[in-house]
């Protein structure tokens, strides 16, 4: 059965629409980490509005970037350095969140902006690093540039709308902030050991496993509720028994 349908004349059509999702699902997969990464920095503009606008035109730039990239994508994997910019630039992200202090009120590793303006260099610059290990494997998946072009912009959606439900789930989950940036840290090591060998890259399933389990950890506990621990309410009897006990 299967062998009459892909060697029928809608074969190309078919295997076309099946590329077109495997290269969706990895845009997808390896966008969780990026999301995370955007959320965070979108994270130091105080207002949520603000945020928002910094996302819609950070990932606008970043698009046109990411086009860019997948159209000299012949051209930019000749050069390691690309590479090695993209992770020292990914790990210095991680550093950075690492070892600077939340802000008590926000909650927020990392730099607080000032203005919009500010922010959406780095959201877009964020984006192009990501982008040099997502275009390089669906580059491998498919030759034809039309279809990388159509999953990217597909992925450029997804990873706007998965921003925005990390801005909000980086305030509710403990462990979400951390799990995110230790497969950005994984990403820029990765970067960095494709631009020296890449013979020793693990296979991507490897890859899709720890961003799986280090998610699953992330939203393994929740921040604890204020609403959900009432004052203690006293009354002058128990009061009373208080000051005599």
């Amino acid at each position: 059965m299967l062998d009459q349908i892909f060697n029928s004349p809608f074969n190309v059509g078919i295997e076309t629409l099946f590329i077109l999702v495997i290269l969706v699902f990895l845009e997808a997969v390896l966008s969780a980490d990026n999301a995370i990464a955007l959320a965070a920095i979108s994270q130091g503009l105080a207002d949520s509005k603000l945020q928002r606008q910094a996302l819609n035109i950070g990932l606008l730039i970043a698009y046109i970037l990411r086009m860019a990239l997948i159209l000299t994508a012949t051209w930019v994997t000749k050069y390691w350095q690309f590479e090695v910019l993209g992770g020292l630039y990914l790990l210095w992200l991680v550093f950075q969140y690492f070892t600077s202090n939340d802000n008590e009120e926000h909650h927020h590793h990392g730099p607080r902006f000032p203005s919009v303006w500010h922010a959406i260099p780095m959201i877009a610059f964020t984006d192009l690093a990501f982008s040099l290990d997502s275009v390089t494997t669906a580059i491998a998946v498919s030759k034809e540039i039309w279809l990388v072009l159509t999953g990217a912009t597909i992925g450029i959606i997804t990873l706007r709308f998965m921003a925005g439900l990390f801005i909000r789930w980086l305030d509710e989950f403990v462990h979400l902030g951390d799990a995110g940036y230790f497969t950005v840290g994984i990403v820029g090591l990765r970067l960095l050991v494709r631009a020296f060998n890449p013979d020793l890259i693990p296979p991507e399933w490897i890859m899709i496993s720890i961003i799986a389990l280090l998610f699953i950890w992330g939203f393994s506990k929740r921040t604890a509720n204020d609403s959900e621990t009432e004052p203690e309410i006293t009354t002058p009897e128990a009061e009373k028994q208080e000051t005599f006990r």
